[in-house]
């Protein structure tokens, strides 16, 4: 009898899945959540009334950076958990783990270090190798 091809994950896979990107969920939104803080609180930890009321031209300029790339690093943040969700939806609908290029599964050891992939290793070399994402 040929072996049969397996065409998605089983609930018991899904269920081990979904139990990692909760958690990974769980943490990004914590991360994220402080780095939100940072850019809205300049990262001050509130010490402002502490602090000496004289600021040097460097300090500023440090202190607008470290805003700027708590800024970006919120917006990348905020990506990876609409990625992390959008894979609990395939969970859910249970086309997690299917490459959207070539219908194949994505292998488990990709899915357990980036689990919101969508495509595998090769499709994704195929795509960047044709300019598209």
């Amino acid at each position: 009898m040929a072996e049969e091809i397996k065409t998605r994950y089983s609930d018991e896979e899904l269920a081990e899945f979904k139990a990692i990107i909760v958690d990974m969920l769980s943490k990004a939104k914590a991360e994220y959540n402080t780095l939100r803080s940072v850019v809205m609180h300049g990262g001050n930890n509130d010490i402002e009334d502490t602090s000496p009321s004289f600021k040097t031209v460097e300090d500023d300029g440090a202190n607008q950076l470290s805003r700027e790339e708590a800024s970006q690093l919120a917006q990348r943040q905020y990506k990876f958990i609409q990625n992390l969700e959008a894979a609990l939806a395939r969970i859910e609908n249970k086309t997690y783990g299917i490459c959207r290029a070539t219908g194949k599964l994505i292998p488990k050891e990709r899915l357990r270090l980036v689990p919101h992939a969508t495509l595998t290793v090769e499709a994704k070399e195929m795509l960047a190798k044709q300019g598209k994402h």
